[in-house]
């Protein structure tokens, strides 16, 4: 099985925060979930708030569980909030349907893993993910806005 490493996903934590902080973002949290969904690493800065840790899960989770990214959630979710709920429920980490869930994939195109970033606007949370994931040498997918055809 193909899966994200630890090392990558250390380095995918202290890129996400180091780009964080570079760009003065709001405490930020950080996780990095395996192709099973596991959790293979997380930080959350001093000062986050208590539920930081359950949004970075559900983000990630969501990602992986689903097999997107979280652009592609937060528009279905939008769509059809009813099955975001529904689905939601059903999902060992949750779904939280929202930019700043990214799925990682290898350079074949596979998915590897998850990451949820939260402590900034959405876009930067994701821009950080991003940095992340290519930092480790992987693919990132934020998933796609676009209405689907």
């Amino acid at each position: 099985m193909n899966t994200i490493t630890l090392e990558q996903a250390q380095t995918i934590v202290r890129v996400t925060l180091a780009y964080a902080r570079e760009h003065d973002f709001e405490p930020t949290g950080v996780a990095v979930l395996d192709v099973r969904g596991a959790l293979t690493a997380f930080a959350t800065e001093d000062g986050s708030t208590l539920g930081r840790a359950q949004v970075v899960m559900g983000k990630a989770g969501g990602c992986i569980s689903m097999g997107v990214g979280g652009r592609s959630l937060a528009r279905r979710g939008a769509e059809a909030p009813q099955w975001t709920l529904a689905v939601g429920n059903v999902l060992p980490l949750g779904l939280l349907p929202g930019i700043g869930g990214v799925l990682v994939r290898d350079a074949a195109g596979k998915p590897v893993g998850a990451v949820g970033v939260a402590g900034a606007a959405p876009e930067n949370d994701e821009a950080a993910a991003i940095a992340g994931i290519t930092a480790a040498g992987l693919v990132a997918d934020p998933g796609s806005s676009e209405p689907r055809r």
